[in-house]
């Protein structure tokens, strides 16, 4: 694992009351820069995500990478005794994360308003479907519907086509990063500002939407409705993926003397030099023809003897990746991007590395995804709890 003895979030103190994806990735962010994080799951099951896709030794693989640097307290939140631990827990913390549907921290008795009440300062990450206010806010909201109201589902198919999903949880993510830039600008408001704590409140559609570039402008300015359009990237010419012998490459000429050594680079230099081409306007009303040129290029040969070609006439390109592309790039092992990790079970695991590399306080790795539980009497004798008084609260299921 990495380590490294200096973080900038090290002393930070985190309680991470999300499952599945987006409050767990934010609460896995500031873990990897040495928060302290400690995630509330439910008695029995715990987060779902310890049992998504593939398992070993019964617990997903995925769990490894989301729960790195964090501690397991199984804890009922919906009895009262749970709840109480959780308010004198969260009144010593600096940040809590949560994303529940609207309305569950209320009904636990844990309204921000409450929470404030007990610490002034703390900071309140709430990530839900379509945000805390508004007249969809009770309705149940996953990353994939983000997607889809946040208008990335749309573009993302072959004109005419069933939209497809992105390939990962996308939504989820983008919600989550958004999150942990509400969590650091609070953070710098109480430290610098001297300010009190707050409450973040991010929605699922809205980070997706936030990352539309000029959907909406297009649409007030124009009433112009973008459209899918497949591997290609509209009104930006040439800029798509090719077919080669052997697999799929991308190409992005589309800055204009890049376009000149692209076409000449594949013995097309009469495009190149044509002076209505010399723009990308002029492009884009010729894409169908530039493409095809580029294709008729990249077909017979393999994908690597395009990069050579590209690469030396200083033309962005790249392979499609697999995964078995990734664990086994150079670039990526050079970068520290593939970390080994031993799971509690005594496997080893390879999990991505971390984002994004600071020089002097840099993140790391300091424990792997613990086991559900494993850390509830070690927090409750912090608390100052006894023996008797875990073994009570675990007999009646308040904790496991």
């Amino acid at each position: 694992m990495s380590v490294h003895q200096t973080t900038p979030l090290a002393g930070l103190r985190v309680i991470e009351m999300g499952q599945l994806i987006a409050g767990p990735f934010a609460g896995k962010t500031l873990g990897d820069f040495g928060a302290e994080v400690l995630k509330i799951e439910p008695p029995g099951a715990g987060d779902p995500l310890r049992n998504w896709r593939l398992l070993q030794h019964g617990t997903s693989v995925w769990w490894q990478v989301q729960s790195r640097n964090k501690r397991s307290l199984a804890l009922d939140l919906r009895q009262a005794e749970g709840q109480d631990i959780a308010r004198r827990l969260i009144a010593e913390a600096d940040v809590l994360i949560e994303n529940f549907k609207p309305g569950t921290l209320e009904g636990w008795g844990l309204a921000p308003e409450r929470l404030h009440a007990l610490n002034p300062g703390l900071i309140i990450l709430r990530i839900s479907g379509y945000g805390q206010t508004g007249p969809y806010r009770d309705r149940p909201g996953f990353g994939v519907v983000g997607e889809a109201m946040g208008g990335l589902r749309h573009l993302t198919a072959e004109p005419g086509r069933v939209p497809v999903r992105v390939g990962v949880s996308i939504g989820d993510t983008l919600a989550a990063l958004h999150g942990v830039i509400g969590v650091l600008l609070a953070l710098h408001h109480r430290t610098a500002r001297g300010g009190a704590g707050q409450v973040i409140d991010v929605a699922l559609h809205e980070a997706v939407f936030n990352c539309m570039e000029s959907l909406i402008p297009e649409y007030s300015a124009f009433g112009a409705v973008r459209e899918p359009a497949g591997s290609a990237l509209p009104g930006i010419a040439p800029s798509n993926a090719y077919a080669c012998q052997d697999g799929w490459v991308l190409v992005a000429g589309n800055g204009d003397s890049i376009f000149k050594r692209l076409m000449q680079a594949i013995g097309r230099d009469d495009l190149g030099q044509a002076p209505d081409l010399a723009s990308n306007a002029g492009r884009v009303a010729r894409v169908a023809e530039i493409d095809a040129a580029i294709g008729a290029w990249t077909q017979p040969r393999t994908v690597q003897a395009v990069l050579d070609a590209l690469t030396a006439a200083r033309v962005p390109a790249g392979k499609v990746y697999t995964a078995r592309d990734i664990a086994e790039d150079a670039h990526y092992q050079a970068r520290d991007m593939l970390l080994t990790q031993v799971t509690r079970d005594g496997d080893t695991v390879t999990v991505p590395g971390i984002v994004p590399k600071l020089s002097a306080t840099p993140g790391g790795v300091r424990s792997s995804a613990p086991h559900l539980g494993e850390d509830t009497d070690a927090v409750l004798r912090e608390m100052g709890l006894t023996g008797e008084q875990i073994a009570v609260l675990r007999q009646r299921g308040i904790v496991q």
